[in-house]
């Protein structure tokens, strides 16, 4: 290299490549590492190494995809083909299982291109300003196009959202200029995809792109780092070139009245995919291509030239095993002890650190409660309730009877007072409504100690499949789903806010905890989770609409429920496909039937662990009793 110079010259660069000139495979390497440069490159300029100083540009107008660059992967993707992407193990086994009768079930037809993907697809984007009127700063940019949602890029230092909030398909995006480049950081994205052919990208993916306008041309670099699914983050470069006449807004929304069913005859709330021993799909991708089976599947190590002479080597790549657990933090799982107030919806605020999470009505009447925590941070869920109103406590619906829901019970209603008759009845806690399983579950015969205090019990129980609720101008329907988590679970629907509250029929950040010793089953959990994504509608695009506050984690919405049932479903048939072939527990176990989805969902150690919920699927599935 030059003195004083972090960059490569040409005669290295093409010295460097003649390690992989030699096959199909060779090439599509020589295309990974001249992308590699290309970001260095970029990324140098835009620090102003190698290259001069220059202005922030205006990158408004309509810009023109230039399809030069992987046609092949622009123009749609054989299954089996994750060559050039860093997939960690777990990311190779999610994508082996994709079957592409997914985007034909009515709960995914309406899906758009992942912010992880959108600016592939082949088509016009428009960057437009967003600027104050009254200052004339540029506040943002709107940024449309490529079958993608519309983004909007803050440029005005707002923070990224809480981890509880929603995620989207285009995600929350903040951008910077560095130099001539506008660095973009985008989070809160909902689980996607890098390429259209199953490899995956978790919810917990985070992307940075760097835009630099060259006179006519406006090249992209995106970075997306996943630590679910990628050992290392995924580099990608898109070129556009200024095309005046074109137009970005060539379609509409996409909303559930454009739903069909594509494929008749199918049960309701199919799932399709792949079980791990099913691989036809791969092995004609290796043979009609030639391309090597460690290089096809992908990882870290075979994005790189040296890959080549390992393979030269009949040396095979380097695995890891799939993480046991979570591999960082998810995000509502873990609390310092404060209690934070969340605006869902109008008047419906989300509670979280109180173990549990709480949902909270607020109006008029006073305020209506789904849950109540773990009675550990009563005091602060009380003070955390006093900044929103001064209106006491009138309800409490528990949605299930586990201590980190009912915990606050006795409490929180002897804070609140009852309304009865169209007044408040002096001197009585507030109402206290669940499912008489739960009441069966807090208290005991007679004479014996019960689990609970009296005065943590419901007061008010049903014992059918519903109850109807009144409250500051809203109907609250209260739906009993029986053999799920617990034999006593209730989904909250806030009908006129349209928010469904779960408990812990849908917990996000584990696995399903199905308590068998309260009735609960895997059965009555799917059931559960498509009772819940039969309520919500979603907006358009499959996104927002109806919204979704789980147990524990953040808020979501159809699409999120979707993906959770998927996995669960996913999981199930590969156990049932286990045990059909004569495993044992102990070998279903090994087998690790649930690799791909440990490092989001997993537990090595905790009150629910990743082989908990294996040994209670297999137990059902088998028919086992313990």
């Amino acid at each position: 290299m030059p003195d004083g110079s972090i960059l490569p010259d040409e005669g290295e660069i093409r010295e460097y490549l003649d390690t992989a000139n030699q096959s199909r495979y060779g090439c599509r390497m020589r295309t990974r590492f001249y992308r590699f440069v290309l970001a260095t490159l970029i990324g140098a300029a835009s620090l102003g190494l190698g290259g001069p100083a220059a202005a922030q540009l205006d990158l408004s107008g309509e810009w023109g995809a230039i399809f030069h660059e992987d046609l092949p992967h622009r123009g749609g993707m054989r299954l089996g083909d994750y060559t050039g992407l860093p997939l960690n193990e777990a990311g190779y086994l999610r994508a082996a299982t994709w079957d592409e009768a997914m985007r034909s079930i009515p709960e995914w037809q309406c899906i758009p291109h992942v912010v992880t993907y959108a600016l592939r697809g082949p088509a016009t984007i428009r960057f437009s300003k967003i600027v104050d009127e009254r200052s004339g700063d540029l506040i943002g940019y709107r940024l449309v196009g490529s079958y993608g949602r519309p983004r909007t890029i803050w440029m005005d230092g707002r923070p990224h959202p809480s981890g509880l909030a929603p995620h989207t398909w285009a995600g929350f995006s903040t951008g910077r200029w560095e130099r001539n480049a506008l660095v973009v950081s985008t989070t809160h994205i909902k689980t996607g995809w890098l390429q259209r052919n199953g490899s995956p990208t978790s919810d917990l993916a985070t992307m940075t792109e760097y835009f630099t306008r060259y006179g006519e041309h406006l090249q992209l670099v995106s970075f997306i780092n996943d630590p679910v699914f990628l050992d290392e983050p995924f580099i990608r470069t898109t070129n556009y070139v200024a095309s005046p006449t074109a137009s970005a807004n060539a379609w509409g929304i996409c909303s559930p009245a454009e739903i069909g069913d594509e494929l008749p005859g199918r049960p309701k709330h199919y799932v399709p995919h792949y079980l791990p021993g099913e691989r036809a799909h791969i092995e004609e991708f290796l043979e009609t291509t030639g391309i090597p089976a460690d290089g096809a599947r992908g990882g870290a190590e075979t994005t790189y030239p040296e890959f080549m002479l390992k393979l030269e080597r009949g040396e095979a790549a380097v695995r890891t095993e799939p993480a046991l657990e979570p591999v960082v933090p998810v995000p509502g799982r873990a609390t310092d002890g404060e209690i934070s107030a969340l605006p869902v919806r109008g008047n419906v605020y989300l509670l979280a650190g109180a173990g549990a999470n709480i949902a909270a009505q607020i109006g008029e009447d006073g305020i209506v409660l789904v849950d109540s925590g773990d009675g550990a941070r009563n005091e602060r869920v009380l003070a955390a309730l006093r900044q929103l109103t001064d209106r006491p406590i009138r309800y409490i619906v528990n949605t299930h009877a586990h201590d980190d829901h009912v915990g606050g019970n006795e409490a929180l209603a002897a804070a609140g007072g009852r309304l009865g008759g169209g007044r408040v009845e002096a001197g009585l806690p507030a109402a206290v409504f669940a499912h008489e399983q739960v009441l069966f579950a807090l208290s005991a015969p007679t004479g014996e100690q019960p689990p609970a205090p009296v005065a943590a019990w419901p007061t008010d129980t049903f014992a059918g499949d519903s109850k109807e609720l009144f409250a500051n101008g809203e109907a609250i329907v209260l739906s009993h789903q029986a053999a799920a988590h617990t034999d006593g679970d209730v989904v909250v629907f806030f009908r006129r806010s349209d928010i469904v509250v779960t408990g812990d029929l849908y917990t996000p950040t584990r696995y399903p905890l199905i308590d068998t010793d309260s009735g609960g089953s895997l059965s009555g959990v799917i059931e559960g989770l498509n009772r819940i994504i039969d309520l919500t509608v979603p907006e358009d695009w499959q996104e927002g609409g109806t919204l979704v506050i789980p147990g524990h984690g953040r808020i979501g919405d159809e699409a999120d429920v979707v993906e959770y049932r998927n996995m669960v479903v996913i999981v199930r048939g590969r156990i049932a496909d286990m045990i059909e072939r004569g495993m044992t527990l102990p070998e279903v176990r090994a087998a690790r039937p649930t690799a791909d989805f440990d490092g989001r969902y997993g537990a090595a150690s905790g009150e629910w662990t990743t082989p908990m919920f294996v040994e209670a699927a297999y137990r059902e599935l088998a028919g086992e009793r313990r």
